[in-house]
């Protein structure tokens, strides 16, 4: 079992000038405790009430802070849990996805979903199309990744825009590309991109068990219709851990360990207490050797 850590919050004591010491705190430490990803999400405002805040709270754009974490770290894979398909132009965001994935020495996971926080783009003037047309965004951006890596320069056509020659120079370090994770738990839809085009899924553990293995079930069935092997799909599950407060070291490893049973092999958590750090030594010494094995 892997364990990952998200940082979703950047409203950290002493304010914007303590963001970049903390962060760095966090990453090289997270690295040294044996954290096999880490992750940031795709906003501009913060999510209402994720650990109390607001919507005007302290919030980083996601593939800045990673080529930061980049530049910090070695060994961790890095990820956007998961970029919002509306947010960019698909051929500037191949673009980005394959720097930070070369400028990191090949750790970069292309994360991406059909986004949700209409008061996020409606707020920031970023056009909110229907639900179908998100949909198909997100469909041409899996098919636009896919004929990119797949040679060094193509021409493509999707339903919603059109790339006559986008290069592929330099390609990415990966191989045989990032790994494309696509978030959601969508079972007609988002499920079935992930069996056509992905390498990995995440399910939040927020939707609950039963609806966590409808999701599987779901990716199972598309797979066996697509000729997939399902085994072949990373199922990453995002979870938040508060060790300040209500969860002990038992109660994480009781999470796992049923995620692992359920077929799971990614953890990521996001921790309210990150900043204290403590909770990061936690996982090092108590947990992360501990599931190694699961």
């Amino acid at each position: 079992m892997y364990i990952g850590l998200q940082i979703p919050s950047f409203k950290v004591p002493g304010g914007t000038t303590a963001i970049r010491p903390k962060l760095k705190e966090i990453v090289t430490t997270a690295e040294g405790a044996g954290f096999h990803s880490l992750w940031v999400m795709d906003h501009y405002y913060q999510i209402k009430g994720l650990f109390g805040e607001s919507y005007t709270d302290p919030m980083l754009e996601a593939y800045t802070t990673l080529g930061y974490f980049a530049g910090l770290t070695e060994k961790a894979r890095l990820g956007v849990l998961v970029t919002g398909v509306i947010y960019r132009h698909p051929a500037v965001l191949m673009k980005m996805v394959n720097t930070l994935d070369i400028l990191s020495g090949g750790r970069a996971y292309f994360g991406i979903g059909a986004a949700w926080y209409e008061d996020e783009a409606k707020g920031n003037g970023i056009p909110y199309p229907s639900t179908s047309e998100r949909f198909e965004k997100l469909e041409d951006s899996l098919k636009l990744a896919k004929a990119l890596w797949n040679s060094d320069e193509t021409s493509f056509a999707g339903k919603h825009f059109s790339a006559p020659a986008i290069t592929n120079n330099p390609r990415p370090l990966s191989s045989p590309h990032p790994r494309i994770m696509i978030g959601g738990t969508g079972p007609n839809k988002t499920l079935r991109m992930v069996a056509q085009y992905a390498d990995a899924c995440n399910i939040g553990d927020w939707v609950g068990k039963e609806n966590m293995q409808n999701a599987l079930d779901s990716l199972k069935r598309h797979c066996e219709t697509l000729g997939r092997d399902y085994d072949s799909i990373e199922k990453t599950s995002l979870c938040t851990v508060n060790l300040s407060a209500k969860d002990k070291v038992s109660s994480v490893m009781s999470r796992i360990k049923e995620l692992s049973a359920m077929g799971f092999t990614h953890v990521i958590f996001n921790m309210p207490d990150v900043y204290s750090i403590t909770p990061l030594k936690t996982f090092a010494k108590e947990i992360i050797p501990s599931v190694a094995g699961f």
